[in-house]
């Protein structure tokens, strides 16, 4: 069910959800939602899967229950490949948002839109550098998560 939400277009999400929610921004975000789980869940389930059967066989030894083993071993190894997931979930997200300030959601997009249907290419540049400007700054900030 993840997977279907990267192979539809951005633009048909949200333009699904307009006649069931309406102009603004809760089709907006059902369309971030949509479109940014399946970098989440797929590489959570990645992470998840490179664990070190090693590792889990020693924790069962040590007498950790199923939920304590996810917690205290397999998360903290897997959270490198989960972040990374996050991390691109957010940059897609970031533009998926810029779309939605065509159904009336605001946001970064509005310059865009709006020096689009006035043909002001110095608009559409700034809503464009400050959209790509924010997708790097949040990217940058997950990285540092990384690194601690």
């Amino acid at each position: 069910m993840a997977g279907l939400g990267q192979t539809v277009p951005t633009f048909a999400i949200l333009a699904l959800a307009v006649p069931a929610l309406g102009f603004g921004w809760k089709p907006t975000l059902l369309g971030l939602v949509v479109y940014g789980l399946m970098p989440v869940l797929g590489n959570g389930v990645a992470g998840l899967r490179q664990v070190d059967p090693g590792a889990l066989d020693a924790a069962h030894g040590m007498g950790m229950t199923a939920w304590q083993r996810l917690r205290r071993v397999e998360l903290p190894l897997a959270w490198p490949v989960l972040l990374a997931g996050i991390r691109t979930s957010m940059v897609y997200n970031v533009g998926t948002a810029t779309i939605g300030a065509a159904l009336g959601a605001g946001g970064l997009g509005e310059p865009i839109i709006n020096g689009l249907s006035e043909q002001n290419s110095a608009l559409v540049l700034v809503g464009a550098l400050l959209s790509a400007l924010l997708a790097l700054s949040l990217d940058a900030v997950l990285g540092l998560l990384l690194r601690k």
